[in-house]
């Protein structure tokens, strides 16, 4: 099959492919707002009625929360069988005032960096999503047939939680079945550098209530032999720190961390990150992590203990002198490696307890949640022929790179199904997602077609 054939099919269709891009992307498929549920079904049908378009034989999916859509093409079992993933629902607009145009009445506007994508949706997921759809169409149109089996899997609820996602995983794991997972959610590392992420970080949630006297208690009074339950929050929290170094210091956090082989990070040293300007978009002027560890280190492949939310006595105008009842903390750690969170709840829930005072006590949130990192088999062949098309394409080579977040679908495709998963994305960290004014470039849009259809090239071969 020519490649090249399909690849000017790509470019002279392009302004058809925005089109598309932009009738979806007009749906308001807001996940987590009720108010919005027949729009993401809208959503849910719009995509199965494109993906009959182009002959593969889809549908919609219900489930207790948003549909599913899935669909299938492909007959010839010597083929290699790739599970195609994206999310089609979007995240809330809120604040709609800072917004430069309605959300759902995107447009291209042009900017520094050339045209763009303005719009709730385009880059998280739905622009990612069609990049993968639109070579896909090409394809067919040039050849008539694909050159992989493929299986189609739009979710409708990653901007919620993904509630129904692992029972219809468990429920329909044997039409699942495939060889290698493709996964669009993801970023480049800097603009114009093709990303394959090798590694996603891994997550651990807790809470906790650190309880003293029975009432609030007045400050005179009780100032002086009363245990402040703030006070007793504020020196175990900084307890969790060295701060000579950096380093968590609970004892055993760091079982299960690995240290970045060589060659990656030789990677990492050379994708053109720029240090300076991550830092200083948010107003640091140095990092603040783990010393000894480069921002791309601390970012991709160290582990994390933060504190997200302290609170507990008087908050109101105007002071009240008042000894709390209680103080309240919100914790997450980022986990990296084969770091377990179970075990790294006990260690930390261990490392609270010895530390508390006499009348002081601790009540945790039963409600903790915990998954460990992922990290991709990067030396199957078919992670270095992506690697391959995408330099191709992008006249630049593609790096392995880890990302901070995580991305829970992967690892249920593993545990659940156990398949492996391949994170490609052609996203810039620019684009404003879950934000006002959410863009995806145009280039973005366009390279992201083409490099999807050189990738189904390489994994036939």
């Amino acid at each position: 099959m020519s490649l090249d054939t399909v690849l000017n099919r790509i470019d002279d269709d392009l302004q058809t492919s925005i089109d598309r891009l932009m009738e979806l992307l007009r749906i308001q498929s807001i996940s987590t707002d009720p108010a919005f549920k027949d729009e993401v079904s809208r959503a849910a049908d719009w995509l199965v009625d494109d993906l009959r378009s182009i002959g593969i034989a889809a549908e919609k999916r219900e489930t207790p929360g948003h549909p599913m859509v899935f669909g299938h093409v492909g007959e010839d079992t010597d083929a290699p069988h790739i599970l195609f993933y994206g999310h089609y629902d979007v995240q809330p607009v809120d604040p709609l005032n800072l917004w430069t145009r309605d959300p759902f009445d995107p447009a291209i506007e042009e900017t520094a960096h050339g045209p763009v994508i303005r719009g709730r949706g385009a880059s998280d997921d739905k622009g990612q999503l069609m990049t993968f759809v639109e070579a896909c169409r090409a394809w067919k149109a040039v050849h008539g047939s694909l050159p992989c089996r493929i299986t189609f899997f739009f979710e409708g609820e990653e901007e919620s939680g993904s509630p129904s996602l692992v029972p219809f995983l468990k429920e329909n794991a044997a039409e699942l079945k495939a060889d290698l997972a493709l996964v669009c959610d993801t970023s480049m590392v800097s603009r114009g550098v093709p990303s394959i992420a090798a590694q996603l970080r891994g997550m651990l949630k807790d809470e906790f209530t650190i309880i003293g006297p029975r009432i609030d208690l007045h400050s005179g009074h009780y100032g002086g032999p009363g245990l402040n339950p703030l006070r007793e929050l504020s020196k175990i929290v900084a307890s969790f720190y060295d701060d000579e170094t950096g380093r968590v210091a609970v004892e055993g956090f760091y079982e299960g961390v690995h240290e970045v082989p060589e060659n990656q990070l030789r990677q990492w040293q050379n994708c053109g990150f720029d240090e300076a300007d991550y830092l200083n978009s948010v107003g640091y002027t140095q990092p603040h992590g783990e010393k000894g560890y480069s921002t791309l280190e601390q970012q991709w492949a160290r582990p994390t203990l933060e504190v997200n939310g302290l609170w507990g006595g008087y908050n109101g105008a105007g002071s009240k002198t008042v000894i709390p009842s209680e103080a309240h903390c919100k914790i997450t750690c980022r986990l990296v490696g084969d770091m377990n969170p179970d075990a790294l709840r006990r260690k930390i829930r261990k490392h609270v307890e010895e530390r508390l005072s006499p009348d002081a006590k601790v009540v945790w949130d039963n409600d903790s949640e915990g998954s460990p990192a992922s990290v991709m088999n990067i030396n199957r062949p078919e992670f270095e022929a992506a690697r391959a098309a995408l330099s191709d394409e992008w006249e630049r080579e593609a790096v392995f790179t880890g990302m901070g977040g995580s991305i829970p679908v992967v690892g249920y495709f593993n545990t659940v199904l156990g398949l492996d998963s391949m994170l490609v994305g052609y996203a810039n960290e620019d684009d404003a997602i879950h934000s006002p004014n959410e863009k995806y470039d145009v280039k973005s849009f366009h390279k992201g077609i083409r490099s999807w259809a050189r990738i189904l090239d390489a994994l036939n071969k």
